[in-house]
């Protein structure tokens, strides 16, 4: 997990010059056809990068984005109806079979499917009108890094690439350096109150809450924490009255509109006690401070992923656990 991790940078600079002619003519498709809307599938990891896709595609575009319900087309046999819509499906192996039945619904619905898939040539791609392959490689570890912070890249490529935005392709274009930097970020301040946990919070917001969502996910499978992920804006709707003395909260913050909020909610949260970890400089000395790398908004939730990397990778190792091969785990999960 941790080589793998270490990867990225250098993956993501190869990625996005090997997919320059792909994600252009999946770019024109979609500024030629507008999409009436946009339909995100996933499972795992790929969801959670489902997350990060519907903040940028909704907010960059305009254009109404939703997760898939992956059961309604694989268990209970309903096409949806999304003429001249968009859907992308993201999966590192491309082959389950709950995935491939909603993208091939999808299609039958009237949308065109827009594959994000590591394996090129599955069932997937084969479903799907147009694959943008993820070129992470082979990932060994069970748990997904590199491969998610390639979805991660391909979907900010795709709409960068649709909506025309020169900041965002400069953005692009600074970030394997950024990863690096993000890589030798140290967050082993936070070590400490992992260690001892048995359960927590992890909160973002925005693209933000994807790499939340990410974070939890591997933390229960890499470190048997109970995490758990929330908004900044929903964990106040009831969840928050669990916080209370000693309870760790881990806050992934970007740089945006959003971090006001974060800031604020960090200081609430340490206010009754919690054990609060945020990423950059909170400005309350009650909180812990995470070391962050710079970059585009839009792109910092990605740099904030790979510091977690690190840091899980180092977490599973302290509590005991082996983070390659997480126990009733396997890397391709064959859901129906």
């Amino acid at each position: 997990m941790f080589i793998e991790a270490a990867e990225a940078p250098a993956l993501v600079a190869a990625q996005l010059a090997a997919n320059a002619d792909i994600v252009a003519r999946a770019a024109e498709h979609l500024r030629r056809n507008l999409p009436t809307a946009a339909l995100i599938c996933g499972r795992g990891s790929s969801d959670n990068a489902g997350v990060f896709a519907r903040y940028l595609i909704e907010g960059e575009t305009g254009v109404l984005t939703s997760p898939a319900p992956l059961a309604v087309s694989s268990v209970y046999g309903r096409t949806p109806r999304i003429e001249g819509g968009v859907c992308l499906a993201i999966s590192q192996s491309g082959k389950s079979p709950d995935l491939v039945a909603a993208a091939t619904a999808a299609k039958a619905g009237g949308a065109f499917v827009i594959a994000l898939v590591n394996v090129e040539g599955s069932p997937l791609s084969d479903v799907a009108d147009l694959t943008i392959p993820l070129r992470a490689g082979p990932e060994l570890s069970v748990a997904a890094t590199k491969s998610f912070i390639a979805s991660l890249t391909a979907i900010a490529h795709l709409v960068a690439e649709w909506t025309q935005d020169d900041a965002l392709r400069a953005g692009l274009a600074a970030l394997p350096a950024q990863l690096e930097a993000a890589w030798s970020q140290d967050w082993s301040a936070a070590l400490p109150t992992l260690k001892a946990a048995n359960n927590l919070y992890v909160v973002g917001r925005g693209g933000g809450f994807g790499a939340a969502r990410e974070a939890a996910l591997k933390l229960k499978e890499t470190c048997g924490l109970h995490a758990e992920a929330f908004s900044t804006a929903e964990v106040r709707h009831g969840p928050m009255a669990l916080v209370k003395t000693d309870f760790p909260v881990l806050m992934l913050a970007q740089s945006d509109v959003t971090r006001e909020d974060a800031e604020d909610l960090a200081s609430a949260f340490a206010a009754r006690g919690a054990k609060v970890m945020l990423s950059g400089h909170p400005g309350d000395p009650r909180v812990i401070s995470l070391p962050t790398t710079a970059g585009h908004p839009l792109l910092e939730p990605i740099l904030l992923i790979q510091s977690f990397y690190g840091l899980a990778a180092r977490l599973s190792v302290a509590r005991g656990y082996d983070p390659d091969q997480p126990p009733y785990l396997n890397k391709v999960t064959e859901t129906v």
